[in-house]
């Protein structure tokens, strides 16, 4: 998968040299895009699913972050957005559950970027429960209902759900963006404002798919 993440990086790069105002290029499979080999179910049924692969402590996720919601904020009915934390390694598996956390008592939306500035740009160490829960008592989230989130039944069996994914998706790297379980694009590069070019192939899958839901 890194062989086409680079040639993915290289047709970004000269779709940005065309101009800031340029329109996009289209994508073709192995240039802008791969198709999985198997593609996975989506839920829910009738809606366009764009589903995020991220990890925490990963810089492009961080650098992609501020472009996602603002992209995200702009969706139309029929898409919605899917995030899915991987945990490459047993150690980040806390940060699976983290985020599960978050989502099971409604604070994604609020915290999900703080997060990202902590650990990237203030350099808070969020690897382990206790050190989770005293960063979310200031903002916010009282300590004990995040512990109890955390440990809990649901939010493990996310956390494994999760896990099964990222084999199921067969996704190596981060941030990996995949348009109805079928088409995989990579945003495994620094992002700016001024140059969203993965989210733009994103939207061209999007129109992909829903052309294809028509016939």
């Amino acid at each position: 998968m890194k062989r086409w993440w680079m040639r993915l990086a290289a047709a970004l790069l000269l779709a940005g040299s065309a101009g800031a105002h340029a329109a996009p290029a289209q994508l073709v499979q192995g240039q802008g895009y791969e198709r999985l080999a198997t593609p996975q179910p989506v839920s829910p049924k009738g809606k366009i699913v764009v589903t995020e692969f991220f990890w925490y402590n990963c810089p492009h996720c961080a650098a992609m972050e501020p472009l996602l919601e603002a992209w995200a904020k702009k969706l139309p009915p029929d898409v919605v957005l899917e995030r899915v934390p991987v945990a490459f390694a047993p150690q980040f598996e806390n940060q699976q559950r983290l985020y599960y956390a978050l989502r099971a008592l409604g604070k994604v939306d609020a915290l999900q970027g703080a997060i990202f500035t902590a650990i990237h740009q203030q350099h808070v160490v969020l690897m382990n429960p206790q050190p989770m829960a005293d960063w979310l008592a200031a903002h916010g989230v009282p300590r004990q209902s995040f512990l109890n989130a955390f440990n809990s039944f649901g939010v493990q069996m996310d956390a494994k759900r999760a896990t099964q994914m990222v084999a199921d998706y067969q996704i190596s790297g981060v941030p990996t963006l995949v348009v109805q379980g079928t088409y995989a694009l990579s945003a495994s590069m620094p992002q700016t404002p001024d140059n969203p070019q993965v989210l733009q192939g994103v939207d061209q899958m999007i129109a992909k798919v829903r052309a294809g839901m028509k016939h």
